[in-house]
Protein backbone atom coordinates (compact mmCIF):
# COMPACT_ATOMS: atom_id res chain seq x y z
CA UNK A 1 0.00 0.00 0.00
CA UNK A 2 1.40 3.41 -0.79
CA UNK A 3 1.00 6.48 1.38
CA UNK A 4 1.49 10.07 0.15
CA UNK A 5 0.94 13.39 0.77
CA UNK A 6 -2.47 14.55 -0.76
CA UNK A 7 -2.79 16.63 -4.06
CA UNK A 8 -5.58 19.12 -5.02
CA UNK A 9 -6.52 16.65 -7.99
CA UNK A 10 -7.25 14.44 -4.81
CA UNK A 11 -10.22 16.53 -3.28
CA UNK A 12 -13.12 14.46 -5.51
CA UNK A 13 -11.81 11.37 -3.89
CA UNK A 14 -11.44 12.22 -0.82
CA UNK A 15 -14.82 13.94 -0.21
CA UNK A 16 -16.62 10.99 -1.76
CA UNK A 17 -14.99 8.60 0.93
CA UNK A 18 -15.65 11.15 3.51
CA UNK A 19 -19.16 11.88 2.76
CA UNK A 20 -20.16 8.43 2.05
CA UNK A 21 -18.88 7.03 5.31
CA UNK A 22 -20.16 9.72 7.45
CA UNK A 23 -23.30 9.05 6.14
CA UNK A 24 -23.20 5.40 6.84
CA UNK A 25 -21.70 5.29 10.20
CA UNK A 26 -21.90 8.79 11.88
CA UNK A 27 -24.83 10.97 10.50
CA UNK A 28 -27.72 9.06 11.00
CA UNK A 29 -27.35 9.89 14.74
CA UNK A 30 -28.06 13.78 13.82
CA UNK A 31 -30.94 16.09 12.85
CA UNK A 32 -31.03 16.80 9.47
CA UNK A 33 -29.38 20.30 10.41
CA UNK A 34 -26.60 18.73 12.28
CA UNK A 35 -25.86 16.13 9.48
CA UNK A 36 -25.77 18.88 7.00
CA UNK A 37 -23.60 20.85 9.01
CA UNK A 38 -21.32 17.98 9.52
CA UNK A 39 -21.24 17.28 5.78
CA UNK A 40 -20.82 20.69 4.26
CA UNK A 41 -17.34 20.99 4.99
CA UNK A 42 -16.35 17.65 3.89
CA UNK A 43 -17.55 19.07 -0.23
CA UNK A 44 -15.27 18.38 -2.95
CA UNK A 45 -14.95 22.47 -2.74
CA UNK A 46 -14.00 22.47 1.02
CA UNK A 47 -11.42 19.64 0.84
CA UNK A 48 -9.93 21.48 -2.10
CA UNK A 49 -9.63 24.75 0.37
CA UNK A 50 -8.04 22.66 3.05
CA UNK A 51 -5.60 21.69 0.73
CA UNK A 52 -4.74 24.73 -0.01
CA UNK A 53 -5.14 26.43 3.60
CA UNK A 54 -2.41 24.28 4.93
CA UNK A 55 -4.19 21.45 6.11
CA UNK A 56 -1.98 18.62 5.36
CA UNK A 57 -3.71 15.51 4.39
CA UNK A 58 -2.00 11.70 3.50
CA UNK A 59 -3.79 9.08 1.41
CA UNK A 60 -3.30 5.50 1.21
CA UNK A 61 -3.82 4.09 -2.06
CA UNK A 62 -3.71 0.18 -3.77
CA UNK A 63 -3.39 0.16 -6.98
CA UNK A 64 -5.14 3.50 -7.63
CA UNK A 65 -7.89 2.84 -5.52
CA UNK A 66 -8.34 5.32 -2.00
CA UNK A 67 -8.27 2.76 0.46
CA UNK A 68 -8.01 5.73 3.52
CA UNK A 69 -7.16 9.74 4.47
CA UNK A 70 -5.76 11.56 7.01
CA UNK A 71 -5.92 15.23 7.64
CA UNK A 72 -4.15 17.35 10.36
CA UNK A 73 -5.32 21.28 10.87
CA UNK A 74 -3.01 23.14 12.39
CA UNK A 75 -0.14 20.68 13.13
CA UNK A 76 -2.26 19.55 15.74
CA UNK A 77 -5.42 18.50 15.25
CA UNK A 78 -6.63 15.01 13.55
CA UNK A 79 -9.55 16.51 10.98
CA UNK A 80 -10.25 13.78 9.04
CA UNK A 81 -9.61 9.45 9.91
CA UNK A 82 -11.36 7.63 6.95
CA UNK A 83 -10.74 3.93 5.72
CA UNK A 84 -12.91 3.03 2.99
CA UNK A 85 -14.82 -0.10 3.85
CA UNK A 86 -12.78 -2.60 1.48
CA UNK A 87 -9.84 -1.68 3.60
CA UNK A 88 -11.03 -1.52 7.31
CA UNK A 89 -9.59 -4.19 9.83
CA UNK A 90 -6.30 -4.12 7.67
CA UNK A 91 -4.32 -1.36 10.04
CA UNK A 92 -4.84 1.31 7.16
CA UNK A 93 -5.98 3.56 10.12
CA UNK A 94 -2.73 3.06 11.98
CA UNK A 95 -0.35 3.37 9.20
CA UNK A 96 -1.75 7.00 8.58
CA UNK A 97 -1.94 7.43 11.83
CA UNK A 98 1.87 6.75 12.02
CA UNK A 99 2.11 9.19 8.69
CA UNK A 100 0.13 12.22 9.59
CA UNK A 101 1.74 11.88 13.44
CA UNK A 102 5.70 11.83 12.33
CA UNK A 103 5.03 14.94 9.60
CA UNK A 104 3.57 16.75 12.69
CA UNK A 105 6.59 16.01 15.45
CA UNK A 106 8.95 16.91 12.55
CA UNK A 107 6.95 19.69 11.46
CA UNK A 108 7.54 21.13 15.49
CA UNK A 109 4.08 19.57 17.23
CA UNK A 110 5.56 19.04 20.77
CA UNK A 111 3.65 15.63 21.03
CA UNK A 112 0.20 17.12 21.59
CA UNK A 113 -2.86 16.13 19.39
CA UNK A 114 -6.43 16.70 19.45
CA UNK A 115 -9.81 15.24 17.89
CA UNK A 116 -13.51 15.78 18.28
CA UNK A 117 -14.07 11.81 17.59
CA UNK A 118 -17.61 10.62 16.41
CA UNK A 119 -18.82 8.11 19.15
CA UNK A 120 -18.64 5.73 16.25
CA UNK A 121 -14.73 6.70 16.12
CA UNK A 122 -13.53 6.61 20.06
CA UNK A 123 -12.60 3.18 20.29
CA UNK A 124 -9.92 3.71 17.79
CA UNK A 125 -8.54 6.78 19.09
CA UNK A 126 -8.20 5.29 22.15
CA UNK A 127 -5.99 2.81 20.81
CA UNK A 128 -4.20 5.71 19.31
CA UNK A 129 -4.07 6.65 23.31
CA UNK A 130 -6.58 9.86 22.66
CA UNK A 131 -8.64 10.57 26.00
CA UNK A 132 -12.02 11.45 26.63
CA UNK A 133 -12.11 15.20 27.85
CA UNK A 134 -15.67 15.53 28.16
CA UNK A 135 -18.89 14.28 27.94
CA UNK A 136 -20.12 14.16 23.83
CA UNK A 137 -21.13 17.63 23.17
CA UNK A 138 -23.89 18.48 21.10
CA UNK A 139 -22.73 21.81 18.82
CA UNK A 140 -25.45 23.18 16.67
CA UNK A 141 -26.24 19.17 16.16
CA UNK A 142 -23.44 17.87 15.46
CA UNK A 143 -22.22 15.29 17.81
CA UNK A 144 -18.82 14.91 18.88
CA UNK A 145 -16.35 13.72 21.99
CA UNK A 146 -13.26 16.01 22.21
CA UNK A 147 -9.92 13.75 22.65
CA UNK A 148 -6.88 14.63 23.80
CA UNK A 149 -2.78 12.62 23.33
CA UNK A 150 -0.25 14.15 25.65
CA UNK A 151 2.95 13.21 25.17
CA UNK A 152 3.00 11.46 21.78
CA UNK A 153 5.84 10.01 20.07
CA UNK A 154 7.40 8.05 17.20
CA UNK A 155 6.57 4.70 17.38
Amino acid sequence: MDMRTARPDDAPRISALVRDLTCKYIAHEFSEQGAGRLLEPMSEAAIEGYLESGYRYHVAEENGELAGVIAIRGNRHLYHLFVSERFQGKGVARRLWDVAKAASLDAGNPGVFTVNSSRYAVGLYETFGFVGQSEAIDRSGVIFIPMKLESAIRE
